[in-house]
């Protein structure tokens, strides 16, 4: 498939899309500040997505759109990494590594298979996932929907439909009455602001028509006239519903069982100006949407980066020349950690989780020289006072990168994709390490 057929979140960074630290830049180098203790009971984990893992997620949206024809994906996810049935195995291999917190995803599509009903195997089966967590040590922190949603949801319109919020919200609520006390940090949505970032991607305008074709085909399928996928959603239609959809699961989700912060989650790049002219603060404004705001009248922000955008008075510019890439495609910059968090925390003024960082790459040895930069930003922010809360690396596993399918590799733990074997990378060791003495 061409490359300019690939639109991911990560494709999204590569390209015109990303958001957030407008005209940020670096703090004034000074005298060297105390070191502050990290914060008690900070959280050192890995972050991973319920699609992206677990295989045979036959009754989501996503399942359905990979295997149409036409479509914009390289290959389907089939059994990505068999976490449903391993599950243990990973959570054990966490702990062991010396992290101290687990981000996952429930999801929808097998809970709640069919509209109205809902699965009490698929609840059980979340419930001890949770409980494998507690069992190793391991803090869960939980996605309630990761961009997937059930077929059906997705043949009725999707979050375009007006029905969206009450059915996102009876899908919470029914999941938190089953779980929700041993839930330790939630999020409603992961990248609530994803259709944003799709919208002004310049690859992602060449295959339109494709986009069309092969959402047609997912709807000819469905027996439907339409069939709506979180990425390339009409957000002039879905998303003041996805904000509300978003404002009854916080409820639902509040009202327990359990007493666990919920937040939302954001993509969020640093957005910075070169030259005159520039405006990365209106860049930023448009990429970011109602996001920051709901962040702010909820428990926390989960901030999700990767890069930096450059913007110019004409709009994006390429990364500087010769600068070093990532496998994903987008500019090698961990700095924009440091800045992103800076950005979220005097917008949305509530606590921080960093709930995505990472890296595609087959040299390992540039994870770890990644990782170690980002968190030196978010040691810096900590230092001037920022509460930030968490580290959550993306991921756990080598897994199923959506459109680009397994050829990106962002995991700490590879898996071979005959026998699922997991093999810790040296940079899966190095960030135990660190969380273990945890130590930014």
């Amino acid at each position: 498939m061409p490359e300019s057929s690939n639109v991911t979140r990560r494709a999204v960074m590569a390209g015109t899309a990303g958001l957030a630290a407008a005209s940020l830049a670096p703090a004034a180098k000074g005298a060297a500040k105390p070191a502050r203790p990290l914060p008690r009971g900070f959280l050192w984990g890995t972050a991973t997505a319920a699609h992206q893992i677990e295989g045979n997620n036959t009754n989501s949206d996503f399942w359905l759109v990979e295997n149409v024809k036409p479509t914009i994906f390289q290959e389907p996810s089939l059994d990505a990494c068999d976490a449903y049935h391993r599950y243990e195995e990973d959570i054990a291999l966490a702990a062991r590594l010396g992290f101290n917190a687990h981000r996952f995803g429930i999801e929808w599509a097998r809970i709640e298979p069919e509209p109205g009903r809902f699965s009490e195997a698929e609840l059980d089966h979340y419930r001890r996932v949770l409980e494998a967590c507690h069992a190793h040590g391991l803090a869960p922190v939980v996605t309630y929907s990761h961009w997937t949603v059930p077929r059906w949801f997705a043949a009725k319109g999707g979050f375009e439909h007006p029905d969206s919020p009450d059915l996102f919200a009876r899908f919470a609520e029914r999941a938190t009455a089953k779980f929700g006390d041993v839930i330790h940090l939630a999020s409603t949505f992961n990248e609530a602001n994803i259709a944003r970032l799709v919208r002004t991607n310049a690859s992602a305008k060449a295959i339109e028509p494709l986009v069309r074709a092969m959402l047609a085909a997912a709807a000819k399928a469905s027996g439907s006239d339409r069939f709506a996928n979180v990425l390339f959603a009409d957000i002039d239609k879905s998303e003041a519903h996805q904000v509300a959809a978003h404002e009854k699961a916080f409820q639902a989700m509040k009202a327990g069982p359990g007493d666990f912060p919920v937040g939302v989650t954001i993509a969020m790049q640093s957005v910075q100006g070169v030259g005159s002219g520039a405006d990365p603060d209106g860049y930023a404004a448009e990429l970011i949407g109602p996001w920051m705001d709901q962040a702010a009248k909820a428990d926390f922000v989960g901030v999700q980066t990767y890069t930096r955008i450059l913007v110019g008075k004409d709009g994006v510019i390429p990364a500087p020349a010769g600068a070093e890439r990532t496998k994903a495609g987008y500019e090698f910059y961990p700095e924009a950690l440091g800045e992103t968090i800076r950005y979220a925390a005097r917008l949305a003024k509530k606590p921080i989780y960093v709930t995505e960082n990472g890296i595609a790459a087959d040299d390992d040895t540039r994870r770890i020289a990644y990782t170690d930069r980002a968190l030196a930003g978010v040691r810096g922010c900590i230092d001037d006072g920022i509460d930030v809360r968490g580290y959550l690396h993306w991921s756990l596993l080598d897994n199923f990168e959506w459109v680009y399918g397994y050829k990106q590799k962002f995991g700490l733990v590879a898996v071979d994709p005959k026998t699922f074997k997991r093999t810790p990378k040296p940079s899966a060791i190095w960030l135990g390490k660190r969380a273990r003495a945890n130590r930014l």
